[in-house]
């Protein structure tokens, strides 16, 4: 019997972790959780109050399924601020949370057995994403002194007739690393689509993060709410595609979504037209955090060679204390009472490492440095 599409998505490792501290929080434990990536701040509140506003005036029904127009007016606004980029509303699909614009366009980008170039490590769910699209992936080996990100020379090495795109993440997850621009111009110059995950933008700590469509304008480009303004638990996100995806994306949106949740989306115009002073207080907050966990990790003996400058990641080695990084994590969440995700979930390049995530409050990162201090000494 042939296997159905569900059994090829395998579990996303960092919810078991969580699951399993949830669980000893119910007997009584006190978990510090740095697994997740899971922004400590609420929703700004005039962000909340621009969704309640539109639900008082009857703002709950259907919209376009592309997005309310409103909306995808303020994101191309957004890309012309930003990054000096013309983008047309017509160009932008409004969705529930980045995960469903990733599906949607690889359903879109793919035939059965196209192939799929992917940085490893890289985030997990890119991989289920692409499996259940009937494409394959390839996972390019990544260098943690290159920040564990891809290179023109390797992408041109396993380029063939099976390659369909070429998948980026910069800040990424789970390095915290950002792709070069130089490095970016080049992977935007294979000619082949580029699908650019730009989730984290807005949470860059030095230098800045270049946008692929300030390389390419028919990059795919992902981003959303969810990071930078807090918004995990609304679920809006949108992508920016070349005109020959529109048509496919929108159809499938259709049946498959509808469209992205209408109160959600008057808080989604208020985030971008008034809410960076707001993403600037909460980066400033989270690079004292980066720099804290940082030296604290290096200083318990955790390699991190390439320092991490955007999202909110550490991605430390830990192959010193030995070779199966799930094995490891749930020992620690055991022991110390400290959630961090296994290097195995993001692939085999990082297998001996671990995730530790800093978006948790100065003072919980501070205790759970201590934590893992007892921890290594019981160790040793």
């Amino acid at each position: 019997m042939a296997q159905s599409l569900s059994e090829g998505v395998s579990s996303f490792l960092v919810m078991d972790v969580l699951e399993k501290a949830q669980e000893l929080e119910q007997q009584g434990r006190n978990v510090i959780h740095l697994e997740i990536g899971q922004p400590d701040f609420a929703t700004p509140a005039f962000i909340s109050e621009a969704a309640a506003k539109a639900a008082r005036e009857g703002n709950t029904g259907y919209t376009h399924s592309l997005g309310l127009l409103p909306l995808r007016e303020a994101v191309a606004a957004y890309y012309e601020r930003e990054y000096g980029v013309a983008v047309s509303p017509e160009r932008i699909v409004v969705t529930s949370g980045s995960s469903p614009a990733i599906l949607m366009l690889f359903m879109a980008l793919l035939r059965q057995g196209d192939s799929v170039l992917l940085p490893d490590p890289t985030y997990a769910c890119y991989s289920s994403c692409i499996g259940v699209a009937g494409g394959k992936c390839v996972f390019l080996p990544t260098r943690e002194e290159d920040g564990f990100q891809l290179k023109m020379s390797e992408v041109a090495a396993k380029r063939d007739a099976s390659v369909r795109a070429v998948m980026i993440n910069s800040p990424s997850n789970p390095a915290g690393t950002i792709i070069p621009d130089e490095d970016l111009k080049e992977l935007c110059s294979l000619g082949l689509p580029i699908v650019s995950d730009e989730i984290y933008h807005g949470l860059v700590y030095e230098g800045r993060a270049s946008s692929a469509l300030q390389f390419s304008p028919d990059a795919c480009v992902i981003d959303g709410f969810s990071k930078r303004y807090a918004m995990t638990g609304w679920r809006l996100g949108w992508m920016v595609l070349p005109e020959y995806l529109m048509g496919p994306v929108q159809r499938m949106q259709q049946n498959f979504f509808i469209c992205a949740g209408n109160a959600a989306q008057w808080a989604g115009i208020a985030a971008l037209e008034h809410g960076k002073p707001e993403t600037e207080r909460m980066a400033a907050e989270y690079n004292k955090r980066r720099i804290a966990l940082l030296n604290g990790l290096r200083a318990l003996g955790f390699g991190v060679s390439s320092a991490p400058v955007g999202a909110f990641y550490i991605l430390a080695n830990a192959r010193h204390l030995g070779g199966d990084s799930l094995a490891l994590a749930f020992d620690i969440l055991e022991k110390a009472g400290v959630g961090c995700a296994p290097g195995i979930d993001f692939g085999p390049g990082a297998e001996g490492y671990l995730r530790f995530t800093y978006a948790n409050s100065l003072e919980n990162i501070e205790e759970a440095l201590h934590r893992l201090k007892l921890y290594l000494e019981r160790r040793s």
